[in-house]
């Protein structure tokens, strides 16, 4: 995809603190908000935005006519510009103990009230009470919603807050600690989203540079339309990289579904997916042409309590690359079903490369008619429920080059799938979905063929390192056939039964450390130089994986042309005649490798 600094004949909008939304935008007189010069810009324009904190909703009226006539909202170089979805509030009363307590209007709030409004939707699990889209933030930190009002006297685990609104407005009590609330920076959601665009089809949109955080924004399942802290409702090739992107309640970016009126009849079971399928399909506007190709690359995103990034079919043709995320639904305050740090349904050709996912309740979550699609070259740990699930998908995938370091590493309840060249320190466990219909397409295209149920098998396992006492055991009770070679497995770890080119080196010192060092992450664990020249391995080629047994498409690159893992995690060419297993092409023994930034 090309670059979007090619915006050089179009005009340049200035946007500043000082500023005033009467001026005419340029660099001596700039406008005040975002928004104001949103309204102005036309495709081949450029937003700068100038140092400051801006509290503001951008809904942007108009995108770019394509990749080479984009608009572009950038931060000024060098300057530090926030656009947040609170306001700083002030005026707190003295309570009792550490409790206070604010009351705000209802003219205050307007017609979006997040401590009226409560958090519901497919597959969302409240756990016995209830959660607003509000949230209340002392110093940055963003604090927990008590289930009630007691919570907050006497004895209280923590900071909290508990919100009320009627015909008399909104009151908010919280239990800032030691802390005094009028003397400390705290804030309040009020805007639904940060940056999102109303209607959809608002194409070729480049956000660049930003701090964008602090929204009360909705549960995004795939059945309803999924709007994000920042988000492209339904667009294409938008480019959103290089921001820090933090404290959305749900979501941080979505690429995902638009909205239809249909959404949420029919809740809370398998029908309501298929069926919302069906309605994609049958609306004619999820074809390449009109939706995703969007580029989300070398952001930040943290402490959202759903996702990092969400994307039912919106996110198919994307490439998602060089992110930072952590801390998703680490707070577990409710549950559900579409938490992860990265959380897609029908990521057709998308590809998931080189990104740092930690500390999270799930890593990638990859969720129906996953075709295409190629996960390579990230690194994951600390993850709590598992690194990478792939459900009920017909294949092709590609997962290749990753360094899966968490207690469970794959989920795996698909067919058709390609695991090569990664480390899988965690648990593998294969869960059959043989009950489920899903759909396919023509390569390359979301063009149906046909639905039919998950087989489980007719995957493929090549050069691999297996760490965990049960290995590929869980692949023995395979329906369909299994393509294995090359792989090593250390310690206690085991071999399906039908990998007869399997080395085992039971002596192997499993053990490893993560160390984190500003943004270096250091992986420390012992690789043998040895295991690469104990077996003779085949190089991992579009003509080695051969096609699944159900969709008639190859292993290949999202444009059709053959792949081949020919270049390992670090970059470097791999040993064409005989690659070393696991995603970094060893050459000498050596403990430490700095895994990121690569």
């Amino acid at each position: 995809m090309a670059m979007d600094d090619r915006n050089t004949a179009g005009r340049q909008y200035h946007v500043s603190i000082a500023g005033d939304d009467s001026n005419p935008g340029s660099a001596s007189e700039p406008l005040r908000t975002v928004q104001a010069a949103a309204m102005l810009a036309q495709p081949g324009d450029t937003v700068t935005v100038h140092e400051g904190t801006y509290r503001e909703r951008v809904d942007p009226p108009r995108g770019g006519e394509s990749d080479d006539m984009r608009i572009v909202y950038q931060s000024a170089p060098g300057e530090d510009v926030a656009i947040k979805g609170s306001e700083a509030i002030g005026g707190w009363q003295h309570l009792e103990g550490n409790v206070w307590m604010v009351h705000l209007s209802n003219d205050y709030l307007g017609a979006f009230n997040p401590y009226a409004n409560v958090l519901t939707g497919d597959w969302f699990f409240p756990l016995d009470r209830e959660h607003h889209t509000g949230a209340v933030y002392l110093n940055d930190v963003a604090m927990n919603e008590a289930a009630t009002l007691d919570e907050l006297f006497g004895t209280c685990w923590g900071r909290k807050w508990f919100g009320k609104s009627d015909n008399a407005g909104t009151r908010i009590w919280a239990n800032f600690g030691d802390a005094d609330p009028n003397e400390e920076l705290v804030e309040i959601n009020k805007r639904r989203t940060v940056f999102y665009p109303s209607k959809p089809g608002i194409n070729y949109i480049t956000v660049r540079g930003f701090t964008l955080s602090q929204a009360a924004t909705p549960w995004c399942p795939p059945t309803t339309e999924q709007v994000g802290l920042i988000g492209t409702n339904w667009s294409k090739g938008w480019i959103i990289e290089n921001n820090t992107i933090t404290h959305s309640r749900c979501s941080g970016v979505s690429l995902g579904k638009y909205f239809d009126r249909l959404d949420g009849l029919n809740r809370y079971g398998y029908n309501a997916h298929f069926q919302t399928v069906k309605r994609v399909l049958a609306e004619g506007s999820w074809r390449r042409e009109n939706v995703g190709s969007h580029v989300v690359r070398n952001n930040h995103i943290a402490f959202c309590e759903q996702t990092g990034i969400v994307g039912s079919h919106g996110a198919a043709f994307s490439t998602v690359s060089g992110n930072v995320i952590h801390d998703i639904h680490v707070r577990c305050l409710f549950s559900g079903f579409e938490q992860a740090g990265i959380k897609f349904h029908a990521p057709v050709d998308t590809t998931i490369s080189n990104n740092l996912i930690y500390r999270s309740t799930k890593g990638i979550w990859l969720d129906w008619m996953v075709q295409g699609a190629r996960v390579t070259g990230n690194v994951f740990y600390e993850n709590r429920e598992f690194d990478l699930f792939v459900e009920v998908s017909h294949g092709p995938f590609l997962v290749d080059n990753n360094v899966f370091l968490s207690e469970v590493a794959l989920l795996d309840s698909s067919q058709g799938g390609a695991y090569a060249h990664n480390l899988f320190v965690g648990e593998i466990r294969q869960r059959p979905e043989r009950d489920r219909l899903t759909q396919y397409f023509k390569p390359h295209s979301t063009e149906l063929i046909d639905v039919a149920h998950i087989l489980d098998g007719d995957d493929r396992f090549y050069n691999n390192i297996v760490c965990e006492d049960s290995g590929l055991q869980s692949y023995d009770r395979s329906s369909e056939p299994l393509w294995m070679d090359g792989n090593v497995f250390l310690a206690k770890a085991k071999p399906c039964k039908l990998d007869g080119n399997a080395l085992l080196d039971p002596e192997a010192d499993t053990r490893f450390w993560v160390h984190k060092n500003g943004n270096e992450v250091i992986l420390e664990m012992a690789l043998d130089p040895a295991w690469g020249n104990a077996h003779q391995r085949k190089l991992v080629t579009t003509e080695l994986l051969c096609k699944p047994k159900l969709v008639n498409q190859a292993f290949e690159n999202p444009d059709g042309t053959p792949l081949r893992v020919d270049i390992d995690y670090l970059g470097r060419t791999r040993n064409l005649d005989n690659p070393f297993p696991g995603p970094i092409e060893v050459i000498e023994s050596a403990r430490k490798t700095k895994v990121w930034p690569v």
